[in-house]
């Protein structure tokens, strides 16, 4: 282990997390043939030591600038910005400077003259969290000569894409309704500009289907608690609704509002499931049930994307980040029934 006096080098990195010295190097140097248990046991130790690797020294060596570029955009909300702190953090683990445009818009102009903004300090690759057609739009007109990495794309429109497997979240939130009983399920879907909000709604109408159960037409929100309000307005004003499942928890917050106000009790009434597990979740009344995603692993890949590239490796095709349902009390069987048998 360290000592008091002085900071910790890459043999206590290989020390800790009990593998070779030529293995930390592989790691941080984003070599692709490690094994994943392998590799995060290696950023564990370099996260627990606080080890920071000598990036100007090797970037001197390497000839390049040692530097990631990250895009991001609606810093408000909670995925996004979650997304784009550990994309950052794990930048450092792997031994980059990591170098960061936040958006105030999301449109084709800004988009692009942050890609050349960070083509001008001479990043070595871009990772850009924003999945809504815009930005997609932008990698694919780019020619920047830099590998472009998209957080939370569509799979069809971005080269290098890693993320959550949104689709399957929204099953899972759909197929706990439907497990308690609920047939007539609305969805609060986000803007459908984004890919996420069209995988959610996707995976919610796939999973309704699927249980021979008719979905009826979504509600389109705008991702804040603001649009999940007058979202939850609107179902109020339609009869026979038992549970809706929302594209975020900030939409589901406004969502218990309306109904709050609108005399529903929630769960009695009326179920309600988010997506996020945002902080609030387990706070609110009543805490929120919601699908739970991984945003540590997201960067992780992310940057592990975007090394193999700079290192000219064929990149090895990474799997969506499975999310988890997170069960609490705003789901419950329909009012007046105890769920199937």
């Amino acid at each position: 282990m360290t000592t008091a006096h002085r900071p910790p080098v890459m043999a206590d990195v290989a020390r800790l997390a009990g593998v070779s010295h030529q293995t930390v190097s592989r790691v941080i140097n984003g070599a692709p043939a490690i094994r994943r248990e392998t590799r995060e046991r290696v950023l564990e130790a370099i996260r627990r030591l606080d080890y920071r690797p000598n990036t100007a020294a090797r970037a001197l060596v390497r000839g390049r600038s040692g530097m990631i570029g990250i895009i991001g955009t609606a810093r408000t909300l909670f995925g996004p910005t979650s997304i784009h702190r550990s994309v950052e953090d794990a930048a450092r683990a792997a031994g980059y400077f990591a170098t960061s445009v936040s958006l105030s818009e999301v449109t084709v102009r800004a988009l692009s003259d942050a890609t050349e903004h960070l083509m001008r300090v001479g990043v070595e690759g871009v990772v850009m969290i924003a999945g809504n057609d815009e930005a997609l739009e932008v990698v694919r007109m780019t020619r920047s000569g830099v590998p472009f990495v998209v957080v939370e794309g569509d799979l069809s429109r971005a080269s290098v894409t890693v993320g959550v497997d949104q689709v399957l979240g929204a099953r899972m939130a759909t197929e706990h309704l439907l497990g308690l009983g609920h047939t007539e399920i609305v969805h609060v879907s986000g803007p459908l500009n984004w890919a996420e909000a069209r995988a959610r709604r996707d995976g919610w109408r796939t999973a309704m289907v699927a249980a021979g159960v008719r979905p009826p037409e979504p509600v389109e929100g705008d991702w804040m608690a603001h649009g999940g309000y007058l979202a939850g307005l609107r179902i109020c004003e339609m009869p026979g609704t038992t549970a809706v499942f929302t594209a975020n928890d900030q939409m589901a917050i406004g969502v218990l509002r309306a109904l709050h106000e609108r005399g529903r009790h929630v769960p009695q009434d009326v179920s309600v499931i988010g997506f996020d597990d945002v902080p609030e979740a387990a706070y609110l009344i009543p805490p929120l049930t919601t699908i739970q995603q991984d945003f540590g692993a997201v960067g992780r890949r992310a940057i592990t994307a975007v090394t193999q590239a700079i290192d000219d490796t064929v990149p090895q095709p990474l799997p969506l980040v499975v999310p988890s349902l997170v069960v609490r009390e705003s789901t419950a069987p329909p009012h007046g029934g105890a769920g199937p048998a």
